[in-house]
């Protein structure tokens, strides 16, 4: 969780690391040649460009001398590929995969190979952006969509988002929505005694900031004759079904309960159980969340994972995190798109109903292709398998003389194994199971009776017959499966009846057409067709820092000895995943300058918070409470704001200057002013405005002797690795995006990690996780569902910056700022560049201005951008940080024949805006405004337009390595005032396709 060794450890764990793989020094340096983009001639053409006579001349003009790194990292060389995964392999090798029975809202699961290969292993799913822009995101648009109609399906709920992080903090986006929508005044939150341990610990996290109140209790006391109506007066409430120790509770009186006192009722429900169980739209409930871990997607030792939430309609324009809805193109034919609060804390900054930028899209895919794999039918089937199971691993346990804690059940059992715990126990590590362990201080419950010792069992679709008798053998019968499975058991016998699901489910066309894997291959390459990711082309997005992932960092990431992992395994199986912590945190901690680093946070939106919550929890533990004042310049990322807000925090806003930077003058009277208050400033570096500002060492002075900390969003960290270190000019505490620069893939909007690092008295504040450390001295407590976060990512983290050494991964940064001041260079002829330093020289990223263009001529930066998409190119980052422009980073590992392409592009663009100007035809007839030009816009008969099917559709010729766009223009305001949210009748896919 944290490392506080001096760095100098960091050199021989690596030095032993290299030398265990027989690598020699020199021996890997190709590999930086096939990451970073340019060659070294590429470089000194680009120089030449740039106006600079060598690349560390232009990292002095760029970099202020005050926060330079004169020295080389301690890193160590770099590792070949075959190396790197033989070191990989070997802290796979020291993992040790179990049965696991442990549940707890994590289940294995059998990924079809299909899917496996074809989307999670597939670069044209794992390598896309967050579909902002539609036209070039149908496919995972679509995909999206139908992972929302599945949850909406089994939840009988109106609207389902596109997805949320994990089921804990799920839990607690459902918790914060209730308080928005809730009639009731009150500050308390119920939560059922039987959640998951570790929802409890991140709603405690979430709630205690805001000042609301967190009360446990056991659904049953709230209704009954004695039930008293002030025990459901509560501004919502959080339900499982079916709970943790397995038992199928029927909430129903519940729900009424708490809806009669003004509340808003969530329940966390499994997915896969709901094929069997009455969904919780059809009792009332107004909101259900969960994990979507079970349909297809590896256990990871706790992700990543997509969670999901449902909602009743009246609910939907509160619904946090990212929500597909159906629109029309330019020809009025159907067109998916990300609809309603789509990125609104950018919008709504502190305001904003939920800080969440990062979702977990490629996981939400995976679990929609399962659903389609299946079917409703495949699905119930698996359930009833899994039900059936379970109901014999009970009737066997009832004749070898075993209590079982719970009477109904849909896959877990909890078993009184008080006379023998220990010696159970060690039959279960013989045979290879784990059990959770459950006792009254571990969570066992609240009920009278219960005994000291229990173990949880949760059964699942890999399940197996010998399984079942090995569970028997560890209770010490030797029972056989076929013998105890009696052909007059009922069906569903854990189930009563008034909880059994009545209703249809996934019966629209999609989940019933690919159940061949001919079907389905060709649906995922349909889908895949549509879009535009890295293995197409470059996505100059900025902020976001999209380089390509290189094959070699993703093998390990569906490795069994790292995906197959229980997060709440025993420590002593997970040996190998503590030592790549270990090495990550290392090497994070010496590029970084940091002490300590937590690898929880699993979105960089989780950073910020944790981030946030470790400098509140510094300040109240100096007896300083009154420290809740956080200053944000007003060009930051809208998470900064939103987080703070979260963390209980008061956001003041810092003018920037003329030229885009934080306005010191503003900042000191700032400081002045809640000096007895301030508790710190987030500040992003480079700025978001894409320029290392000069007086960054001053700006954490200030802060300081003010007695606040310093938080430095690492989003822009790919400029600065090898170059500077937050820590050494001033910053306190900085989360790193791995799904930036350290090349975790951004998997067409999630997975993400946002682990933070922290000096090293800010080290005890780091989150912690009661399931991992039972006992801990320091506020505050989990962020994330997991210890880890999304562990099963990590290793490509590792490998990135293994693989390039200390050495590549400063030349990466150098040839990250290049190539953005090559873009700047090239294109200022065209397009104002907003932003530079006193040298004339950008970071990692530029901005360029076109909103003159809309006062002389009407082209607006939406034109440029889909007009972009007929070049076959994704657009830069759009109207952020500046409304109106188009910001730019290209990364280290785009050639300089690719930037070239992406300059030219915009260079015709520029001319096509010329014609306007110079008036050879109006803008609403130029292709621009046209733009993006689809193949039945070339088709058609009637061409009624001033320029040709060529240069409308072939701007750039090369007719045999043009993307066709699938649909026109999306119309967006069409789509919100006509809010569809499930999948579109077949009739009407039929039509637009």
């Amino acid at each position: 969780m944290k490392n506080l060794e001096p760095n100098s450890t960091l050199t021989r764990a690596l030095e032993s690391a290299a030398s265990s793989t027989g690598t020699e020094p020199d021996s890997a340096a190709d590999f930086a040649g096939r990451h970073i983009g340019p060659s070294a001639d590429d470089v000194a053409a680009m120089l030449k460009v740039v106006g600079a006579p060598t690349l560390d001349a232009l990292m002095d003009e760029t970099l202020p001398p005050s926060i330079r790194l004169n020295r080389a990292l301690e890193i160590g060389p770099a590792l070949s590929e075959p190396d790197t995964l033989r070191l990989l392999r070997s802290f796979a090798d020291e993992n040790q995969r179990m049965v696991s029975l442990i549940g707890m809202g994590y289940y294995d699961t059998h990924v079809p190979p299909v899917i496996l290969r074809n989307v999670l292993e597939n670069p044209a799913w794992y390598t896309a952006y967050t579909p902002y822009q539609p036209e070039i995101s149908q496919g995972r648009l679509e995909a999206l969509l139908n992972f929302q109609t599945l949850v909406r399906d089994l939840t009988a709920l109106d609207v389902a988002n596109a997805s949320l992080l994990d089921e804990a903090t799920a839990a607690a986006e459902a918790m914060a929505l209730a308080r928005r929508v809730a009639a009731s005044p009150s500050k308390r939150f119920l939560v059922d005694s039987h959640v998951h341990p570790q929802t409890l610990s991140v709603l405690r996290t979430r709630a205690e900031p805001l000042g609301w109140e967190i009360h446990v209790t056991d659904p049953g006391v709230l209704t009954g004759e004695h039930a008293d109506p002030a025990d459901s007066s509560c501004f919502g409430a959080l339900f499982q079904y079916p709970d943790t120790h397995g038992h199928l509770p029927d909430l129903t009186h519940a729900v009424r309960a708490v809806r009669s006192q003004g509340g808003i009722v969530a329940v966390a429900a499994d997915l896969l159980s709901l094929t069997l169980l009455s969904p919780p739209g059809e009792w009332g409930a107004d909101i259900a969340i969960g994990s979507a871990q079970r349909f297809g997607v590896p256990l990871g030792f706790g992700g990543p994972h997509a969670a999901y939430m449902a909602v009743r309609a009246a609910h939907q324009r509160h619904l946090p995190g990212r929500l597909v809805g159906v629109s029309v193109d330019a020809r009025g034919r159907p067109a998916y798109r990300l609809a309603l609060q789509t990125r609104e804390q950018h919008i709504r900054r502190d305001k904003a109903t939920s800080n969440i930028c990062t979702a977990q899209a490629l996981l939400a895919i995976a679990a929609s292709m399962y659903a389609i794999y299946h079917g409703p039918e495949g699905l119930r089937r698996i359930a009833q398998n899994v039900h059936h199971r379970t109901a014999v691993l009970a009737t066997g346990l009832r004749k070898l003389g075993r209590r079982l804690l719970n009477q109904t059940f849909f896959d877990t059992l909890t078993v009184d194994s008080s006379g023998d715990h220990a010696a159970i126990l060690n039959r279960a590590a013989h045979e290879k199971l784990n059990f959770r362990v459950l006792t009254a201080a571990t969570g066992l419950g609240t009920a009278s009776g219960e005994p000291p010792y229990a173990l949880g069992m949760s059964l699942d679709e890999t399940t197996t017959d010998d399984t079942v008798e090995a569970i028997w053998r560890c209770f010490g019968g030797d029972l056989r499966f076929a013998e105890v499975d009696s052909s007059s058991m009922p069906s569903l016998p854990g189930i009563p009846a008034q909880l059994r699901r009545t209703t249809a489910f996934l019966t629209h066309p999609v989940f019933h057409s690919h159940r061949s894997e001919t079907e389905l291959l060709r649906y995922l390459r349909r889908l895949s067709d549509r879009d535009l990711a890295l293995d197409r082309t470059m996505i100059p997005l900025g902020s976001c820092t999209m380089k390509l992932n290189a094959t070699a960092e993703m093998i390990p990431m569906t490795w069994p000895e790292f995906g197959g992992l229980h997060p709440f395994a025993p420590a002593e199986q997970t040996r190998g995943y503590r030592r790549l912590f270990t090495a990550l945190e290392l090497a994070l901690c010496e590029i970084t300058g940091y002490d300590a680093f937590s690898l929880q946070p699993n979105s960089g939106a989780q950073g910020e918070y944790a981030g946030l919550l470790a400098i509140r929890a510094y300040h109240r533990s100096r007896s300083a409470p009154e420290r809740n004042v956080c200053l944000i310049p007003a060009s930051a990322h809208g998470t900064n704001p939103a987080s703070a807000a979260m963390a209980g925090m008061q956001v003041v806003v810092v003018r920037c200057d003329e030229h885009g930077n934080v306005d010191l003058g503003d900042l000191a009277r700032l400081c002045e002013r809640y000096t007895g208050t301030l508790a710190a400033i987030m500040v992003t570096y480079p700025s978001t405005h894409g320029v290392f500002e000069e007086g960054i060492r001053t700006l954490c002075e200030l802060v300081h002797a003010a007695g606040g900390q310093v938080y430095v969003d690492g989003a822009n960290l790919n400029a600065q690795v090898g170059l500077a270190r937050p820590a050494d000019y001033g910053a306190d505490v900085s989360h790193l995006n791995l799904h930036k620069t350290f090349c975790i893939p951004h998997g067409g909007g999630g997975p993400g990690m946002g682990p933070i690092g922290v000096k090293r008295h800010l080290a005890p504040f780091l989150p912690r996780h009661p399931l991992e450390s039972p006992r801990f001295a320091h506020e505050p407590g989990p962020v994330s569902a997991a210890p880890y976060g999304s562990a099963s990512i990590l290793p490509i983290a590792y490998a990135y910056i293994r693989l390039l050494g200390s050495s590549g991964l400063t030349q990466a940064s150098k040839i990250a700022v290049l190539s953005a001041n090559y873009i700047a260079a090239r294109l200022a002829p065209h397009f104002p560049v907003l932003y530079r330093n006193g040298s004339g020289r950008v970071a990692h990223e530029c901005i360029l201005d076109p909103r003159a263009l809309k006062d002389t001529c009407g082209v607006t930066v939406d034109d440029i951008a889909k007009r972009l998409i007929d070049y076959g190119f994704h657009a830069p980052t759009m109207s952020f940080p500046v409304p109106g422009t188009l910001m730019i980073e290209p990364t280290e590992s785009e050639s300089k024949r690719e930037l070239d392409r992406f300059c030219d592009a915009m260079a015709s663009i520029r001319a096509e805006i010329r014609d306007i100007e110079q008036g050879r035809h109006a803008v609403e007839d130029s292709p621009l405004r046209r733009a993006p030009h689809t193949a039945v816009d070339l088709a058609e008969e009637a061409w009624e337009r001033p320029y040709s099917r060529l240069a409308g559709a072939l701007p750039a010729g090369n007719p045999a390595d043009k993307y066709w766009p699938p649909v026109g223009r999306i119309d967006n305001v069409y789509g919100d005032r006509n809010l569809a949210c499930s999948c579109p009748p077949v009739e009407a896919d039929e039509a637009g396709r």
